[in-house]
């Protein structure tokens, strides 16, 4: 569970990470350019006091449960962390 969940799904479809060609280099390069943007538009603190996480689950044995490529950004204030 995270405050802040967010999926980043290209139209383009690519079955997962693994199929991902040299041409895609652009696509997946401006994805982890928006992840930032997003993460702190949805209330994640900036680094290093805060941050977030970026996930793509790649393949059955990765967790991968939708068959075309996409994105989590996952982050926001962890309360149960304090003692």
């Amino acid at each position: 569970w995270a405050p802040v969940h967010l999926l980043m799904v290209p139209k383009l479809h690519i079955s997962s990470m693994a199929q991902l060609q040299p041409e895609h280099a652009n696509l997946m390069g401006r994805m982890m350019m928006l992840a930032p943007q997003l993460a702190a538009q949805e209330g994640c603190r900036p680094y290093p006091q805060g941050g977030f996480r970026v996930m793509v689950n790649t393949g059955d044995d990765g967790g991968q449960e939708v068959h075309h490529l996409h994105v989590h950004v996952i982050g926001g204030p962890r309360p149960w962390l304090k003692g």
